[in-house]
């Protein structure tokens, strides 16, 4: 039976890699489809918190990439 989600997982991940691992383990547990509603409605929740989290973290990685670049956002290519 799928596990119901902890209080503890209503913080803020550590990492983003810890916040998407997460959020995908929650998106298939609830795709299973064997989840009561009142979980399936926390879990819903939380992965909008997760990625609430991982969205601002990667809005942050490109902010530093604009000052690194120069204030200029460049296409990524590899040499």
């Amino acid at each position: 039976m799928p596990k119901a989600p902890a209080a503890a997982d209503s913080k803020d991940p550590v990492s983003y890699e810890a916040a998407l691992q997460e959020l995908e383990e929650l998106i298939e547990r609830i795709e299973s489809g064997d989840m009561p509603l009142e979980q399936m409605l926390a879990g819903y929740q939380r992965g909008a918190s997760l990625l609430a989290f991982c969205r601002a973290r990667l809005d942050a990685v490109q902010d530093q990439i604009k000052v690194l670049d120069e204030g200029k956002l460049q296409a990524w290519t590899q040499e």
